[in-house]
């Protein structure tokens, strides 16, 4: 149970750094586009930032913890 729980947790986590580092590229791209003047979705990915990014950005931060932390207690629960 606890391994399909935490192989579970891995797999939306790795997911979702995938998806942050789409993102985080699509950002660089953009910019550098709207540094030149070319359209590249630089105001859409800011509209996005507040529903979208900054949510993923906190689950896969809150997910690291938590990856961590259960990772101590199955430890400790082991040992004892």
């Amino acid at each position: 149970m606890k391994d399909k729980l935490i192989n579970g947790l891995n797999t939306l986590l790795m997911l979702n750094v995938f998806f942050v580092i789409f993102s985080f590229l699509w950002f660089v791209v953009a910019l550098l586009g709207e540094s030149f003047g070319i359209p590249l979705g630089f105001q859409l990915w800011l509209s996005l930032w507040e529903p979208v990014f900054t949510p993923a950005l906190g689950v896969l931060m809150g997910g690291a913890v938590l990856t961590g932390l259960l990772g101590q207690l199955f430890k400790r629960l082991q040992a004892s």
